[in-house]
């Protein structure tokens, strides 16, 4: 059963998802945020502008834009931190409402090699930190 907006956390930007992430900017489609979890430096999630679509009902054209969205962003992260691999997740088995994991890998570092862990709990950043981790990113857009 589809998540109704009034509960959805992109939607209602609500107390949840300030405390799991921080907002960047809007892009072409979409919204991105960056996680405050941050084991995987440079981590963010690409949020789809309406709530309750599915990847298979976007139009040929919207489509291409979130995907352009999620390649832009992909392109900003490794040019800020250099990363072994990026790896992308589209899960949402509870929350209907279309996003993608954004997820920088380094070689010897946490997770690598493996599926990565949705909120490991391992590295929060000071309020300084999280800025300069958004400047280098936003720098890439």
């Amino acid at each position: 059963m589809p998540t109704p907006i009034s509960e959805c956390l992109y939607c209602q930007n609500n107390d949840t998802l300030n405390q799991l992430m921080i907002k960047i900017c809007d892009l072409e489609v979409s919204q991105l945020f960056l996680f405050k979890e941050q084991s995987y430096l440079g981590r963010c999630n690409v949020v789809y502008k309406d709530h309750g679509i599915e990847f298979y009902e976007l139009s040929d054209e919207q489509r291409n834009a979130y995907m352009r969205d999620v390649a832009t962003v992909g392109k900003a992260i490794a040019a800020a931190f250099n990363p072994t691999k990026i790896n992308y997740g589209a899960f949402s088995d509870t929350l209907s409402h279309l996003h993608m994991h954004i997820v920088p890998k380094y070689k010897d570092g946490y997770g690598f090699g493996s599926v990565f862990e949705m909120n490991p709990q391992k590295t929060l950043l000071s309020d300084t930190e999280y800025t300069e981790v958004i400047e280098k990113i936003k720098a890439g857009l």
